[in-house]
């Protein structure tokens, strides 16, 4: 398969390579140039922010039950589409072609999940305060939102924001990320064909600051919602607090897992290996901090850094593959850094820890154990293929070392006690939690995050409130 061309899709224009100022896309698995990218001017920006205005009235007063036949129509073409849309996730993200397909089927079913919760936002109507007053509720889109989607995920996150947007009766200007632009595009394409309207659904690249600015000064976007770190989402709920737009924030994470010495090591083991190198390890909500009962430190810490050790690390074409390279050159730095800070702090290196030599950001699934609590990977969100795994003696010992993060995104816990299990939820201080489970993130269920990992939520009847506004009318 060819690489798509890319084009900014401004109204009914879509605005290609020959019309602007380009940068390169580069296949992570190669470092080639595989494509190049239109950079949207200052006028584009204003041109889409007008587009999506100008669609608005149209799309609010389209029955829900229209909007929600829209994005059905829009998962069964996502669907149709999905071996093109994967394979552009794979050239230009470098994730193995299963992980693709899988990203671009929950795009699918979270696009056919807010296809079913537009006909439900619902409005009260009530007795009023005099005998033939009434009080009444209604729930109303906000009106143009700014959603910034990062390149781990690029398909599916951009999905979870753009889904509700669409099911409430917002219109959007959406900036993807610059690496991954082309699989954002083929799914946009999805949706037109779909017969969402012209204006109702605008795709931008370029600058990211120049673009999170002249967005959110904007009078005429009512809410940005942002994946990305923890640094940028700062930055950009400082200029949303200037301007008191709405906001939700998916930021950062670092997820604790707590191994209990009550289940079985080896099984617990292969679970956490599976999910913890999916997409290079470049997960937000991934574990990566393996807090483990000293009773089955060791079985545990060496099964894991066995799977770790086993991986097949390639293409993500080549149909046996386990792992893809890290997305850009600065993971793989990060990985560098944070290994060696990890093993001069005094760590165990039980598997990986460096780059592959050949061409691609490959760094090796990495494993450490006996890890200082102050070494840079069980302080800052890792974002790659490193696992520090720290032993406990208590169950509160446990508690403190996951708790002493600033991050709050994912947890989990693995254990077979009741009393544990509800101990150990009430007290994980995160968004979401995984009991004897390394998956928290389902179309039908919130997510989001506490601490410095963000505020609202996304997924869920949660997801769609985020772009609704209450209106209350006395009628006397």
């Amino acid at each position: 398969m060819k690489y798509p061309e890319i084009n900014l899709l401004v109204g009914s224009r879509r605005i290609g390579q020959f019309e602007r100022e380009c940068r390169p896309v580069l296949n992570p698995a190669t470092e080639e140039q595989i494509g190049l990218l239109p950079i949207a001017r200052e006028a584009d920006l204003e041109e889409a922010i007008g587009a999506a205005k100008s669609a608005f009235p149209a799309w609010r007063d389209t029955t829900p039950w229209r909007r929600g036949a829209t994005l059905h129509e829009g998962a069964r073409q996502v669907r149709l589409n999905a071996d093109e849309i994967a394979r552009a996730l794979v050239m230009e993200n470098g994730k193995p072609l299963s992980e693709a397909m899988a990203e671009v089927s929950a795009a699918a079913d979270t696009l056919a999940w807010y296809a079913e919760e537009a006909r439900r936002i619902y409005g009260r109507v009530f007795m009023g305060r005099a005998p033939e007053s009434r009080f009444m509720t209604s729930r109303e889109p906000l009106g143009v939102v700014a959603l910034f989607a990062p390149w781990n995920f690029p398909v599916v996150t951009l999905v979870r924001k753009l889904a509700p947007a669409l099911a409430a009766g917002c219109t959007i200007v959406a900036k993807p990320a610059e690496e991954t632009p082309a699989a954002p595009s083929l799914l946009a394409g999805s949706l037109l064909a779909a017969g969402l309207p012209p204006g109702v659904l605008n795709l931008i690249f370029g600058d990211p600051s120049q673009i999170s600015k002249h967005l959110i000064h904007s009078p005429d976007v009512a809410k940005i919602s942002f994946t990305g770190s923890t640094a940028v989402g700062r930055a950009l709920a400082s200029l949303a607090g200037e301007n008191l737009k709405r906001m939700t924030m998916e930021l950062g994470g670092h997820g604790p897992a707590i191994i209990c010495g009550d289940v079985d090591a080896i099984r617990i083991a292969d679970m956490a290996a599976a999910a913890k190198f999916r997409n290079a390890g470049q997960v937000c909500n991934a574990a990566s901090r393996f807090i483990v009962d000293r009773r089955i430190y060791e079985p545990f810490a060496a099964r894991f850094a066995a799977r770790a050790s086993a991986l097949k690390i390639d293409n993500g074409f080549d149909p046996a593959v386990e792992m893809g390279p890290l997305t850009n050159h600065r993971r793989v730095e990060a990985m560098a850094m944070l290994t060696e800070d990890a093993v001069a702090s005094g760590g165990n290196l039980l598997a990986g820890g460096k780059r592959l030599d050949r061409p691609g950001f490959f760094f090796t699934p990495t494993v450490i154990t006996d890890v200082h609590p102050t070494a840079r990977v069980m302080v800052d969100e890792p974002f790659g293929p490193i696992a520090p795994i720290v032993p406990f003696d208590d169950i509160d010992e446990a508690l403190e070392l996951a708790n002493s993060s600033s991050y709050g995104l994912a947890a989990y816990a693995m254990t077979n006690h009741l009393g544990t299990a509800r101990k150990l939820t009430r007290e994980i201080q995160a968004g979401v939690i995984g009991l004897n489970s390394f998956s928290v993130a389902f179309p039908e269920a919130p997510f989001g995050g506490i601490k410095n990992s963000g505020w609202g939520l996304e997924g869920g009847s949660e997801g769609i409130d985020a772009y609704l506004t209450t209106k209350f009318v006395h009628e006397a």
